[in-house]
C-alpha cells in the first residue's frame, strides 16, 4: 500500500506562478523555518466548487489571524508559528491529486487539510496514504470514502445516515398523511450518498419511494425528470446536489408547476447563495446540516471558546452568517493544532496517532473519532427557510421554529 513516493508531475509555469502567490501566511518566520506548523490545502478556488472553496479558505485565514496573533501555539515546550500553503484546483480532481503530492513533496507540509466534497477528499486521501501524511477532511461525510481502511484520514462531519433518519421521522410526525417520496439525485458521491440513505430512511418509516433517479453531473434541463416526479404524485420531493444544481432545480420544478407540500434541498439552504439566488422561491424549502449557529457550546477547546464567540468573530468580519463548512473547517484546524500539541511535535505518525485518540469540544461540538475516523454521531440540525429567514427545526434543544407545510 506504501510505494515509493513518486514526484508530482510537472506543473505549467503559469500554474507554478499561481501556485507561488496562493500562500495563506500570517508568520513571518521562513516557510521551511522549523518552529512553523506547516499545512496544505488544496481548494477549489475557481470552477465548479468554487463558492465553497471560498468559504474554506476565507474561514482559514479567520483562524490563523487569531492563531498567530496571539503568538502562534505552543509544542512540545517551544511556540510555533503556523502557516497554511494553498493551491487552487480549479474543481479537477486529478489536479487536486497532483497538488496534493506537490504540497507534500514539495512544499514539505507537515498535513494537508481537504477540499470540498467526498470525491475529492477521496482522491487526496489516496496519496496523503501512500506518503503516510495526516489528512483532515472537514466536507466530506460519506461513509463509502471511510470505508477504504485509510489510517491518516479521519473527518469532522459525522455520517450522513443519522440526517435523513431523523427527517424522515419528523416529517411523518409534521404531516401524518406523507405518504410518498420523490428522490432525485446528483450522479455524484455526496448527493448520491444522501439520495441512498433518504431512501432507505423513508422504507424504514413507511414512506413509499414512488421515484428515485440519478441526474448526470452538468444537467442543465431537468424537465423530464420533473415531469415524472408530478405524475408520481409525490407528497415530498427531496432533491439533492451542489448549491447551483438545486437553485436551478426548484425554479424548473416552479416553472412546470410541479408542487409539493415538503421541498428538501440538500443542502441548499445552509447556503446563503441558495436564498439570494432563488428569493421568495428558496420559502419553504428544508434541508439537514452539520451545523447551525443557534447551537450553544461553550468552555470549547481551540480558538474560539464558545459557539457565541465564533458567530460574533466571523459576522463581524464576512457581514453574514457562517454555515456548516465554515464551521466543521475551522473546528478541524483547532482539532489539527491541539493534535498536534498532544504529539508534541509535528512527527506524522504521532500527529496521526493524537488525532486517532481525540476527543474534544469545539465551539462547531464534540469530536471523537469512531472506528472508521469519521466524527461520531449525534443529533444534526433539521431547517427551513421561512421568509427570508434560516429557521432550526430540529433538534428540539435548538429549535426556534415549526415546520411550515408549502401550499
Amino acid at each position: 500500500m506504501f510505494g515509493k513516493p513518486r514526484k508530482s508531475a510537472v506543473l505549467t509555469a503559469a500554474a507554478i506562478a499561481l501556485a507561488s502567490a496562493a500562500t495563506l501566511s500570517a508568520a513571518s518566520a521562513p516557510a521551511w523555518a522549523q518552529d512553523v506548523l506547516r499545512i496544505g490545502a488544496p481548494l477549489a478556488l475557481t470552477g465548479g466548487l468554487a463558492d465553497e472553496g471560498k468559504k474554506q479558505e476565507s474561514v482559514w485565514q479567520l483562524w490563523l489571524d487569531k492563531i498567530n496573533a496571539a503568538g502562534g501555539i505552543k509544542v512540545g515546550g517551544k511556540t510555533m508559528k503556523v502557516e497554511i500553503i494553498k493551491y487552487d484546483y480549479q474543481t479537477d480532481g486529478k489536479r487536486a491529486g497532483q497538488l496534493a503530492e506537490k504540497l507534500i513533496t514539495d512544499d514539505k507540509v507537515d498535513v494537508l487539510m481537504a477540499p470540498f466534497g467526498s470525491g475529492h477528499t477521496k482522491i487526496i486521501a489516496a496519496v496523503t496514504e501512500r506518503y503516510q501524511v495526516p489528512l483532515l477532511a472537514c466536507v466530506a461525510s460519506s461513509e463509502s470514502v471511510y470505508d477504504q481502511s485509510f489510517k491518516y484520514l479521519f473527518g469532522t462531519l459525522a455520517p450522513n445516515s443519522g440526517m435523513t433518519d431523523a427527517m424522515a421521522a419528523l416529517y411523518k410526525q409534521k404531516l401524518p398523511t406523507l405518504k410518498k417520496i420523490a428522490i432525485y439525485g446528483r450522479d455524484d458521491v455526496f448527493p448520491k450518498s444522501m439520495a441512498t440513505s433518504m431512501a432507505t430512511s423513508a422504507k424504514a418509516a413507511g414512506i413509499e419511494v414512488a421515484y428515485n433517479e440519478l441526474y448526470a453531473v452538468g444537467t442543465m434541463d431537468h424537465s423530464a425528470a420533473i415531469s415524472a416526479i408530478k405524475a408520481a404524485g409525490a407528497d415530498w420531493i427531496y432533491m439533492t446536489g451542489y448549491t447551483q444544481d438545486l437553485i436551478l432545480g426548484r425554479k424548473q420544478l416552479n416553472d412546470l408547476g410541479v408542487k409539493a407540500p415538503i421541498i428538501t434541498m440538500v443542502t441548499g439552504p445552509a447556503y446563503k447563495e441558495f436564498t439570494d439566488g432563488l428569493g421568495d422561491l428558496a420559502d419553504g424549502v428544508t434541508s439537514s446540516t452539520w451545523w447551525h449557529h443557534a447551537t450553544a457550546y461553550t468552555g470549547a477547546a481551540g480558538v474560539w471558546p464558545s459557539t457565541e464567540a465564533f458567530y460574533k468573530d466571523f459576522t463581524t468580519a464576512f457581514k453574514s452568517d457562517p454555515d456548516y463548512v465554515h464551521a466543521s473547517c475551522a473546528a478541524a484546524a483547532d482539532v489539527l493544532v491541539n493534535a498536534v500539541q498532544k504529539a508534541g511535535s509535528t512527527d506524522k505518525a504521532k500527529v496521526r496517532d493524537a488525532l486517532e485518540a481525540t476527543d474534544m469540544l469545539t465551539f462547531y461540538g464534540p469530536i471523537k473519532f469512531g472506528p472508521n475516523h469519521m466524527n461520531l454521531g449525534r443529533d444534526m440540525p433539521i431547517i427551513q427557510v421561512q421568509g427570508k429567514d434560516i429557521k432550526v427545526l430540529y433538534p428540539a434543544s435548538i429549535a426556534n421554529a415549526e415546520m411550515k407545510l408549502i401550499k
